[in-house]
């Protein structure tokens, strides 16, 4: 298993958290998602090699938040 970190921004509640975990969940190989609205935090777990930094950042995008690697 490899994890990932990311700063998100632009989330405020538990509705933000659960869009970003929507929109990352897509990502083929991820098998867990950790996302914390209070600290901006977002942890993505593969089974294998580690996720690919653009499809999250796009994902989050997509959720209408900004990350970047932590």
């Amino acid at each position: 298993m490899t994890t990932t970190a990311f700063t998100v921004t632009g989330m405020t509640c538990d509705h933000c958290e659960r869009a970003v975990r929507s929109e990352v969940g897509e990502i083929a190989g991820v098998t867990d998602i950790s996302v914390s609205a209070a600290t901006g935090e977002l942890s993505v777990t593969t089974a294998g090699e580690p996720v690919e930094t653009a499809a999250v950042l796009a994902a989050v995008d997509e959720a209408g938040y900004t990350a970047q690697p932590a």
